[in-house]
């Protein structure tokens, strides 16, 4: 949005401080095509920010098909403090509003809308609307090529020593900025309670970024709004900068409402106390021998008290063992489990440290229950936020499928995978700690009668090929071959920009190259309508195990329906999904949230690999890497399918159908269930 011209409106006391960006790159006229395609946006635009997980959203309107005559792109962000999504919806709804009645006919517009003390906890929100190519594009926000708008209070100065004022203003917003950067939601608060010498001044600071820019371009756009605050306007008492893609603000008031606010030390108080002054020369005769001997017997006790507590500790670590634990190393019962020494730098938390970072496991930081237990968000004091995995004791998951996830997927990086931080046992007490990702997991989205508009067929195509790679390098690529054995929707995560990273490392099995399947003769564990009938009936699993759930989790994510939705007589989706694609009728297979139109050809496409990796024999199903082939290859002839494992719920007339499929997870839960011998 190039070329603009900014227009200021500061409105009275109580109601809110506007700033308008009118683009001066030409006007549309009344009953137009960018008319037409502005008035859609204006009716979806703030409904569909408000129910965003991020409160951000990216869109286009295009009223002519295969035209870019008349397309208007938009962008809107609401702030992330708000939990009044209603408020959130009718900000981005006013500044529609505002903008066409302050820029009659422009083909751009950015609305900047916020408000002052006496409505400071009221959700302020960002609107922009132009016909420009790039303006979506997050590099646009990043780049110097667009106005931003500043506004400092100009009646009422900080107190104090305008130096120290300044310092503490730029070290406040430069912090919140890296918190900022560093969150998963590009939005971070702070306060800094104690500026310096002759002022009690609190002040308060906000930054955010679109979700959608990276850590480091998030933190370039901010350090360039902080770095534009002069030695004038620092030492102002409030004031806030915006640009298109982030924005930054401070007062002397709370004007937001954030749990997660961050403590800020001034650089006064983070300043090292001045060395004491030398007596002066002529004075030192009169320091008095007593004084001497008593320092000197203090440094000599000091350290030999610091040798005695050295030799006590190596003393501790050499009679450890059967006694406790070391760093790292943990024990349950008789079992001992000393982690590898290539994990030595995998981090061990200590449960005091989980306790805090959770608020004690409250209600408010759940974000779900597993099979395993439930699962709670955390943040550490230096404002990294967290997934807490909390192991329940009677979940089935033990002492040995705790030690597996960490060996296993300490070991493995991969974009598709979600990492694991690290680890905690304390008595009962088994808890993994893995990165948060804020979009919680696919079934959150694609079982969900209102989220799944959210996931257009770009997203669900992005997250099929992404799972899809993440298997490939659990199977092919990484120096440990990988059979995951519980794929499902609620195991695979999403993250900011909503790419799938697959979880939950619990049940799967390291197993070596030259093996083309294995017996288990523990139990068979896994979610069945996900479980291929070779494993559910005789508890062989292989690499085609997991090509089998992937089969299914596409279907799913195609349909937007479950697999084991439905159990006793009717036919699963797997068998639904077949006779349509036999009967050419696959289109009725299509979540009516998608639009088939220029996308048919894949998904239809996406439809027969997925019933070739859920055909009955697992000698007939596809290999990851042959996935990989057929979803990248457009031009690729597919075979085929033949009907698929588990073609009717129901055994009657069918000799084939296993008899486990009588049992349904019809939650997702994951299932264990003793093997018959």
């Amino acid at each position: 949005m190039a070329g603009v011209l900014l227009l200021l409106i500061l409105m009275p006391a109580s109601a809110s401080a506007i700033g308008i960006v009118c683009g001066s790159g030409g006007n549309y006229t009344a009953n137009s095509t960018y008319h037409s395609n502005l008035a859609v946006l204006n009716a979806t635009l703030p409904a569909n920010t408000s129910s965003s997980p991020q409160l951000f959203l990216t869109a286009t309107a295009n009223a002519t098909a295969n035209s870019t005559a008349g397309v208007v792109r938009a962008l809107a962000l609401c702030r992330h403090d708000t939990t009044n999504l209603t408020a959130c919806r009718e900000c981005v709804a006013s500044s529609f509003s505002y903008a066409q009645k302050m820029c009659p006919n422009h083909t751009a517009a950015t609305v900047y809308y916020d408000y002052d003390e006496t409505n400071a906890l009221q959700p302020g929100c960002l609107l922009g609307f132009s016909g420009d190519r790039d303006f979506l594009s997050p590099a646009s926000g990043t780049t110097g090529n667009g106005t931003f708008f500043q506004y400092f209070n100009t009646v009422t100065s900080i107190p104090g020593n305008a130096g120290v004022v300044a310092a503490a203003v730029r070290q406040l917003l430069g912090q919140t900025a890296r918190y900022a950067a560093a969150a998963a939601r590009r939005f971070a608060t702070g306060f800094m309670d104690s500026i310096g010498p002759g002022t009690t001044t609190t002040l308060y600071s906000l930054a955010q970024c679109t979700p959608d820019l990276s850590a480091g371009d998030c933190l370039a756009c901010l350090q360039r709004l902080v770095g534009s605050i002069n030695a004038t306007n620092s030492v102002r008492l409030g004031g806030r900068i915006f640009r298109l893609r982030c924005n930054v603000r401070f007062e002397a008031f709370m004007f937001f409402d954030d749990k997660n606010i961050q403590r800020i030390p001034s650089p006064s108080s983070l300043a090292q106390a001045p060395a004491p002054a030398p007596a002066p020369a002529g004075k030192r005769h009169g320091v008095k021998p007593w004084v001497i001997a008593l320092s000197v017997a203090a440094s000599v006790a000091l350290v030999a008290l610091c040798f005695i507590v050295y030799c006590l500790r190596r003393l501790r670590i050499k009679n450890t063992k059967g006694k406790g634990k070391r760093p790292h190393e943990f024990q349950e019962g008789d079992e001992v489990w000393e982690m590898e020494a290539e994990l030595s730098e995998f981090a061990v938390f200590d449960f005091n440290q989980i306790l805090e970072a959770t608020d004690n496991f409250s209600e408010e930081n759940k974000l779900g229950e597993g099979g395993f237990g439930p699962v709670y968000k955390g943040r550490f004091p230096d404002g990294v936020e967290i997934a807490v995995k909390r192991l329940d004791s009677d979940s089935g998951q033990g002492f040995i499928e705790f030690k597996n996830e960490v060996e296993l997927i300490a070991k493995l990086q991969h974009r598709n995978l979600v990492r694991l931080m690290g680890c905690c046992s304390q008595g009962e007490e088994k808890i993994l700690v893995y990165e948060y990702l804020p979009n919680k997991s696919l079934d959150f989205f694609i079982f969900d009668e209102d989220r799944k508009a959210l996931l257009d067929w770009n997203k669900r195509i992005a997250i099929i090929v992404g799972t899809a790679e993440g298997l490939l390098y659990l199977h092919k690529h990484s120096r440990l071959r990988v059979i995951h054995r519980d794929l499902k929707p609620s195991n695979i995560l999403l993250d900011g920009e909503m790419n799938a990273k697959i979880s939950d490392f619990g049940l799967a099995k390291i197993f070596s190259s030259n093996n083309t399947d294995t017996n288990t003769t523990r139990k068979v564990v896994g979610t069945y309508g996900y479980m291929a009938p070779e494993y559910a009936s005789h508890g062989i699993f292989s690499i085609k195990s997991d090509v089998f759930s992937f089969g299914v989790l596409t279907l799913e994510i195609v349909s937007g329906k479950r697999n084991s939705h439905e159990c006793g007589a009717f036919i699963n989706l797997l068998g639904h999904a077949w006779q349509l694609f036999e009967e050419e009728s696959w289109g009725e297979l299509i979540d009516a949230a998608l639009v088939p139109n220029i996308y048919s050809t894949e998904m239809m496409r996406c439809i027969n690999i997925a019933l070739l990796c859920v055909q009955e024999n697992a000698v007939d199903r596809p290999t990851m890497l042959d996935v990989i082939a057929m979803l990248s290859n457009k031009s690729m002839i597919l075979q085929k399918p033949k009907h698929p494992a588990y073609f009717s719920l129901s055994t009657a007339g069918n000799k084939e159908a296993p008899t486990t499929t009588k049992s349904c997870s019809v939650n997702d839960v994951t299932i264990s269930t003793v093997t018959p011998r």
